[in-house]
Formats: C-alpha cells, sequence, structure tokens
C-alpha cells in the first residue's frame, strides 16, 4: 500500500488542527482526532495516531503532520504499537458493524445474536458491545428501526395497507398490527394519509427570553419554540407539522402555557406534564439522556455519546439535540462542547447562556 492511500485526512485534505489542539489530543489520546493527523517522535524515529498508548514522548521532540504521507516523506515509520499503517480499531469495528447490518437488511427475520456473533468472528457479548458502540442500538433495535423505515416506505407507495404489509417482510397481518403503532406514532391508516387531521392545538406565550409557542396533541406535549414574533414561529409550526389540524387552544390550555413559561423563566421547578416525543429510536435515547441530566448541570455531546452506549456518536448525538422540538422541557441547552465553550442552539446561544445561568442560580 502506497503511502496516503486510504488516508481519511489525505483523502479529504483536511489540515491538521492547531498545534495546541493536536498537543491536548495526544496527551489524552483522544480516539476521536485518529485520522485527523498523525505525530512523529525524532528520537525514535516513528508517527503514530493521537491514540497511540506508547508512552509518550516530550513535547519538544514531537512534530504534526496532516497525513500519513507526510510523515513516512519525512523520514519516519510507522509505530508498531497504535499502526497508523493500517485501519483503526474504529474503522474496523465500523466495517464489522456495516456488514452485520448488511446482513440483518437482506434477511426477512432478524438473524440471532449468536449467528450475527459468529459471522463476526466475536464472542456474543463482545458483538452486541461492539455493534451499540456504533450504531447506539441493539441488533434488535436497528432491525425494528430498518422494519419501522420499511414500513413507512411500503404505506406511501402501496395502494393498500396488507399491500405494505407484505411488501415490508411482514408474513402476517396480526404480527403487523401488534407493532404497527409504536413504529409508525399513529396508526397505519393515519399514516397513510400523512396524518392528516390529526389534532394540534397551540397557543403563544409572552417570556423573558421572548415569545414561546406551545403545541400539544392528545397525548402530551409536542413542541415547544422561543423566539421573537409569533407569527413566525406559528409559521414554522405550520412547517413541522405540515398536515396536521392546527387550531389556537381554548383557554382550557392556559395552565400549559403557564407551566411551560414557568419552566423558562425558573427551570429548576422542572415540568410535569405528559410529551409526545416523536423521533428515531437513537433520537429517542439522546432526549431521554438530556432529560436525566441534572438542573444545573451540563454534559459534553462526547459525554452523552457515551451514556447511552454510543462512543463514537457524538456528531450524530448534536444532530439529535439539533432536531429536539421540545424546547427545555428536553434541556439539550445542557449540552456543551468538550472543553465548557457553548455551541450553538436552535433558539440562539444567548438563550441558552441566560438559561444555563438561571438554573445554576439557588432555588
Amino acid at each position: 500500500m502506497g503511502a496516503g492511500q486510504n488516508d481519511p485526512a489525505n483523502a479529504r485534505g483536511i489540515m491538521p488542527p492547531a498545534p495546541d489542539a493536536c498537543w491536548k489530543a495526544v496527551c489524552e489520546r483522544d480516539a476521536t482526532f485518529d485520522g485527523s493527523f498523525y505525530y512523529s517522535v525524532k528520537t525514535t524515529g516513528v508517527y503514530c495516531r493521537p491514540s497511540c498508548p506508547s508512552r509518550r514522548a516530550r513535547r519538544e521532540h514531537i512534530h504534526f503532520h496532516g497525513t500519513r504521507a507526510e510523515a513516512e516523506q519525512a523520514g519516519f515509520r510507522a509505530c508498531k504499537r497504535c499502526r497508523p499503517d493500517k485501519p483503526s480499531l474504529g474503522q474496523q469495528r465500523a466495517d464489522l458493524v456495516l456488514k452485520a447490518c448488511r446482513s440483518i437488511e437482506a434477511q426477512p427475520e432478524v438473524p440471532n445474536l449468536a449467528t450475527l456473533a459468529a459471522d463476526a468472528g466475536l464472542s456474543r457479548f463482545h458483538f452486541l458491545r461492539v455493534f451499540k458502540s456504533v450504531t447506539g442500538l441493539t441488533p434488535k433495535a436497528y432491525a425494528e428501526a430498518l422494519r419501522a423505515r420499511q414500513v413507512r416506505e411500503a404505506l406511501s407507495r402501496s395502494e393498500t395497507v396488507t399491500d405494505a404489509i407484505y411488501q415490508a417482510g411482514f408474513q402476517s397481518n396480526g404480527h403487523f398490527y401488534a407493532s404497527s403503532t409504536k413504529m409508525l406514532g399513529m396508526t397505519p391508516t393515519d399514516f397513510r394519509s400523512g396524518g392528516e387531521g390529526k389534532a394540534i392545538r397551540y397557543a403563544i406565550g409572552q417570556s423573558s427570553l421572548g415569545q414561546v409557542l406551545i403545541a400539544a396533541t392528545e397525548q402530551g406535549l409536542c413542541c415547544v419554540m422561543i423566539g421573537n414574533d409569533a407569527a413566525t414561529l406559528a409559521e414554522e409550526l405550520q412547517r413541522r407539522f405540515p398536515k396536521g389540524s392546527l387550531r389556537v387552544a381554548e383557554s382550557d390550555f392556559e395552565s400549559w402555557v403557564a407551566q411551560v413559561v414557568q419552566l423558562v423563566e425558573t427551570p429548576a421547578l422542572g415540568l410535569d406534564l405528559p410529551l409526545d416525543i416523536q423521533g428515531t429510536a437513537f433520537q429517542q435515547r439522546v432526549w431521554q439522556a438530556l432529560r436525566e441530566i441534572p438542573v444545573g448541570s451540563t454534559a459534553s455531546y462526547t459525554e452523552i455519546a457515551e451514556r447511552i452506549g454510543s462512543p463514537q456518536s457524538a456528531r450524530a448525538v448534536a444532530a439529535a439535540c439539533a432536531a429536539n422540538l421540545i424546547a427545555v422541557a428536553i434541556p439539550c441547552h445542557r449540552v456543551v462542547r468538550t472543553d465548557g465553550s457553548l455551541s450553538g442552539y436552535r433558539w440562539g446561544v444567548e438563550r441558552k447562556a441566560e438559561l444555563l445561568k438561571r438554573e445554576r442560580k439557588p432555588s
């Protein structure tokens, strides 16, 4: 294999991070930087990944390289411990899990765990741990999510629900109907009509952080948005639920509005209202983890990924936070960067900072 082949950083043309960031990653053996840069040690003549477990050299003996090719052209050879010239452990695991996912996708029934593990050359326990670390799901949950997607696609293109049942791979109507509402979030007939007519009532209240739109279905609170303009928030709600039957709530909804506005003003009080949360299995896991962050505390995207058993999915966690439609009640404002600095927030970083400030005040 020639230098630079299958080198992620080289293929993407990415410059290495700043030297201080590189040195910090090396000190912490941070595997999330593997592929972003390499470092060489002039006293040993080798180059390594940031996560290399070898004894760390002194800073003045280390030089950083954007690609393997650059390190090799400078006369350094690959470390025999971290093997930077071979696929990383993370890449090996990703390839293994991808193969398992393809196997699940190709079969009408979920292969049992023992079969999947044997195909991967791992024990059942080790395979399950690796699969969850990459996808955030068990093989069974992945198969269920896959089947749910197939059902949605089949219902969208089939003339009848019965046709969709068999197109999605179900062997009987009973098996399908036993799990259809859980998979779709509504009955199959409602899904075929795009959820058209599903009643969503909403109202807009005023808080010190701006206008607050509160929307709910019969199941519970489905949307909380914060903004500067009531009309813009209402338009956004329509975009989020294009086929829902939206209507301004009656006076009996005022207590819900008051509770949500009070939550914005004093987050430590919490919220005792039912939620109607619709999302993928992975998003649901992330949102549940957010609700478990104590008031007044924060967590990084990486920490959340680790808490849900998927340590390599920090970026997917960030995407799940961005997809959250229920502000404050599902506290994505409590998620920060690894260094503690504030990242983006759907309703404005200034509001995020203020919410965190309020939570840290003594009650």
